[in-house]
């Protein structure tokens, strides 16, 4: 244990005994595709009865039409952020029919590219931005690929913390919002080193359907008639099944400093890519991309974590961060949980919270060409072969044992838990460390084992085995009570919505021409305030 760790948990002791670590901000964002009965892909449009996807702050998609996505508020209770989560699925499946909320990360029974289809958000230039956008991402990966769901966390440190932490790093000469900038970074150096123990302790899509890979076997084996498994993977949706992009591999997107990180997305942003211009950009008249650089916004940059900060209505995110820094960070490699209705409980979230406090707390040393290559070599291995025994993980000083790193961190991870813990009887987060530990020498207990395990038992087809798990949630769901206040809510913001939508397309008054030129124009501004960087 490192000096400047022991200094930080003695002089963060008394404030956590106050509930300092209660007030942790955290917001959930959850995807899951809409399929029928049969568990094949829908290509029905969002429900006009859930609001407008363009405007609605809960109830929107992402890449697919298909593909819903929630989005609670911020809450300081993980109980509260989970019982909004459970409301804005009792309040769609009102409206869904005989179609069902897809349990599984990787995707139901597709039918070709085609049968992803791709949202639409209306006529406005906001709308139509984000449909071209959408159009650019089919034409670079494939819409096979977007109709992949997980779990985004979102998660953020009372102002209290960051002003004892700074006192207790002697660091009262730099500015607070430069101070926040940089630790975050630090948190975000460490998880990178360290994200493979969330992928597999919570990875949880080792079999996929055939439709999928489209005629490929990818290196796994059949499974029932239509499924192709992995004995040893946890997270095939984190593989190079999933997410992958070999330009964005020739990025080496830089998180030692938020400068950094800006300037490396900033020049991706600006750079044309051959293949990409080979494509072009508006052809007979129909928008195929949104221009042919390397990325063609900050969006498509793929990462297990983001910084982020709340945007401003005339800022990009990177704009927003440069202005005034790093407001919280999104943890992005979480599978859904098809065991639990949500996708993720409280265990699981109150592990997340302990090993981030753990990453920022930890001393953080800057990531080199070297040190990066070996971290995507760790995730790659454990991602595909975390469940196999034997595996091993490359170090400076040498390879070790997955399960012996395991035991190393939840070890570090514990006078963390008992931090957090000190203000509260319930002990949650030194329970979840417990509860979770015995899933290092039993990789057949994490949900990816258990999965499995439970397809070669019955000898399950993957879509059929997730079919049933979306059955038995939708009864869940249609049995356990919604808030009534907040379906009054949601009511309301159904008409608001679809409203405001009608509002942003009326008053539109330039060509989308126009606005996509004047967007990448200001997108290119530097707003740099000295106290972020």
């Amino acid at each position: 244990m490192s000096e400047q760790f022991t200094r930080r948990i003695d002089g963060l002791s008394a404030p956590a005994q106050q509930g300092l670590f209660g007030r942790i901000r955290r917001g959930i964002e959850k995807e899951g595709l809409r399929v029928d009965s049969q568990g094949r892909i829908v290509a029905t449009p969002h429900p006009h009865a859930l609001g407008s996807k363009l405007t609605h702050p809960y109830i929107t998609t992402d890449y697919s039409e298909s593909l819903l996505e929630y989005i609670t508020p911020v809450f300081s209770r993980p109980s509260d952020a989970l019982a909004f989560l459970g409301d804005l699925h009792r309040y769609s499946y009102r409206y869904l029919g005989q179609e069902l909320i897809w349990p599984s990360s990787m995707p139901a029974e597709l039918d070709g590219n085609d049968s992803v289809p791709i949202a639409d958000y209306g006529s406005s230039n906001v709308g139509t931005m984000k449909r071209v956008y959408r159009n650019g991402l089919d034409m670079r990966y494939g819409r096979i690929m977007q109709s992949i769901a997980g779990i985004h966390y979102n998660f953020s440190l009372p102002d209290e913390l960051w002003t004892h932490l700074q006192e207790i790093d002697g660091q009262q000469d730099v500015s607070a919002q430069a101070f926040r900038s940089r630790a975050y970074f630090d948190l975000i150096r460490n998880f990178r080193r360290n994200s493979w123990v969330l992928m597999y302790l919570f990875g949880a899509s080792p079999a996929v359907d055939r439709s999928f890979l489209e005629g490929r076997d990818a290196g796994l084996l059949p499974h029932g008639q239509q499924t192709l498994l992995s004995d040893t993977a946890s997270t095939l949706r984190m593989s190079d099944l999933g997410y992958q992009n070999k330009v964005q591999s020739q990025l080496r997107i830089c998180f030692n400093s938020l400068e950094n990180y800006i300037g490396t997305l900033r020049h991706a942003i600006v750079t044309p890519w051959p293949a990409y211009e080979r494509e072009g950009v508006e052809v007979d008249g129909q928008w195929r991309q949104l221009n042919a650089n390397m990325l063609q916004i900050e969006n498509e940059y793929y990462s297990d974590i983001r910084p982020k900060r709340v945007a401003r209505h005339d800022e990009t995110p990177t704009q927003a961060m440069e202005s005034r820094g790093v407001e919280y960070i999104e943890v992005r490699c979480l599978d859904l949980n098809p065991f639990t209705p949500l996708g993720i409980d409280e265990q699981q979230i109150h592990f997340i919270d302990t090993f981030l406090v753990w990453c920022l707390l930890s001393p953080s040393p800057w990531i080199n060409d070297e040190e990066c290559d070996r971290l995507d070599d760790n995730r790659a291995h454990v991602v595909r072969s975390g469940r196999d025994a034997s595996l091993k993980l490359s170090f400076a000083q040498g390879d070790r044992p997955l399960a012996e790193c395991l035991e190393e961190i939840f070890d570090a991870m514990a006078p963390i838990a008992e931090l957090m813990d000190s203000a509260d009887d319930d002990g949650a987060h030194q329970q979840a460390l417990a509860g979770l530990r015995e899933l290092i020498h039993h990789p057949e207990k994490t949900p990816a084992g258990r999965m499995h395990q439970q397809m070669r038992d019955s000898g399950s087809d993957f879509v059929t085995w997730s079919l049933e798990r979306a059955r038995e949630h939708a009864q869940w769901f249609a049995e356990t009570p919604m808030d009534p206040a907040r379906d009054t809510l949601l009511d309301q913001l159904v008409e608001t919505s679809h409203q405001q939508q009608r509002e942003t397309e009326e008053s539109d008054d330039i060509d989308f021409s126009t606005f996509l030129q004047r967007y990448f124009e200001h997108a290119r501004r530097l707003k740099v305030n000295n106290g972020a960087q």
